[in-house]
């Protein structure tokens, strides 16, 4: 084989090294068909001359079928920064997710950081994972990390940067859970329905302003706080009664002015839901309140048509999520109910009432502008099987009255 092989950084000048220097090789690899000169390439790190033969003969075939790639000397750092912006681009994606994605990155950049892409093997990337897992990083948390890690790599070797994908193989440790850890871990905080009839009336009766409307649309359609929030007038038919969810909100930094409205969270997520005549009622008493506002305001309303829009400082702006948050906070206090509870909950009450109700799942789905979401599904299971229970306790009072 054409070829030089050597011991690179050998000092000790020996027939027999006892040096440990590492063995390399240097081949010719053809014409650059630009500058016309020869191209050679170098690889290093063999513990004997044997295993840096071998290799260059592997380099060689892979040469002679047309099959060798010049793998990228780019760091993971570096291809992570430029993989980003692509990602974004061809897949249409939120800002939210584009900051959940960096934030992941984040995770795998210690143990990657300076590491060319190539030389990230499969064992190295498995030792991530499971130093995550040590760390304490839930399995949610992980899952998350290692599918950003994949379309990383999936997509250097898509771009013939790598000539193999290190997640390929990798798996996420998981600790067996209990019966009773996984019973709490699925099944998410909700109000029974008497509990929700409190705390709209705590609304009404000691909200501040928009609490009661705020709250009885999200335990009324089941819509989420950025859905409610990014809400204008125009979304609502009032003589058919629907609502029309076709955006919402995001401002992860709470600031009133500086937020942005996007497209909903999924396809399935734009909808129009049929809500109730006390609702409607509701939304058209809120709105000649507003519009007397409105006139008296002016120009000093920023006036872009949302229903939630603030009525004190910068006016007209909607309203932020963390309002909302820190309203039901203070209405549960009052009410003296579960503290734990979040303007979310209530989309997982709307689901129990609804399943209560003998509404089918697929229907509760579609309202929800869910196409599949395991949550939703263990608490329609959860409710279904405690109406289920409660009919055969009231068969077996039935039988043992006969007695």
């Amino acid at each position: 084989m054409k070829g030089h092989f050597y011991k690179r950084g050998c000092t000790c000048k020996k027939k027999k090294c006892t040096c440990g220097a590492k063995w390399a090789f240097v081949i010719d690899i053809g014409i650059d068909p630009e500058t016309g000169k020869r191209r050679q390439k170098t690889k290093s790190g063999f513990i004997n001359k044997e295993e840096a033969v071998t290799a260059a003969a592997a380099l060689l075939q892979e040469l002679n079928l047309g099959t060798y790639l010049e793998e990228t000397d780019q760091t993971f750092c570096e291809f992570a920064n430029e993989w980003l912006p692509i990602y974004s681009e061809a897949k249409d994606v939120k800002p939210g997710t584009i900051r959940v994605r960096r934030h992941e990155i984040n995770k795998l950049l210690p143990y990657f950081s300076r590491l060319k892409m190539k030389d990230i093997t499969g064992r190295k990337y498995q030792d991530a994972l499971n130093d995550l897992k040590d760390q304490g990083y839930s399995d949610s948390t992980r899952e998350g990390i290692h599918r950003t890690g994949r379309m990383i790599f999936r997509k250097a070797l898509e771009m013939d940067l790598i000539k193999k994908d290190p997640t390929e193989f990798a798996y996420l440790k998981k600790d067996k859970k209990t019966i009773e850890q996984l019973e709490e871990e699925e099944i998410p905080n909700y109000l029974e329905k008497e509990e929700l009839a409190l705390l709209l009336k705590t609304a009404k009766d000691h909200g501040l302003e928009h609490d009661y409307l705020m709250f009885l649309i999200l335990s009324y359609t089941g819509i989420r706080v950025g859905e409610l929030v990014a809400l204008k007038w125009k979304d609502v038919d009032f003589r058919n009664h629907t609502v029309s969810i076709t955006k919402t909100y995001y401002n992860p930094n709470n600031n009133t002015t500086n937020y942005q409205l996007v497209t909903p969270k999924t396809r399935k997520s734009r909808r129009k839901i049929i809500v109730d005549e006390e609702v409607i009622n509701a939304l058209k008493k809120h709105k000649r309140d507003q519009d007397q506002v409105i006139e008296r305001l002016g120009d000093d309303y920023y006036d872009k048509d949302f229903i939630f829009a603030k009525m004190e400082r910068q006016y007209g702006y909607p309203i932020v999520i963390k309002t909302v948050q820190n309203r039901m906070a203070r209405l549960l206090r009052i009410a003296g109910l579960n503290p734990e509870l979040t303007p979310h909950s209530l989309r997982h009450t709307h689901t129990s009432l609804l399943a209560e109700a003998k509404v089918a799942l697929e229907q509760i789905m579609d309202r929800l502008g869910h196409s599949d979401d395991q949550i939703t599904k263990n608490v329609y299971l959860h409710v279904t099987q405690e109406m289920k229970k409660e009919a055969s306790q009231k068969f077996s009072e039935l039988m043992r009255s006969l007695d």
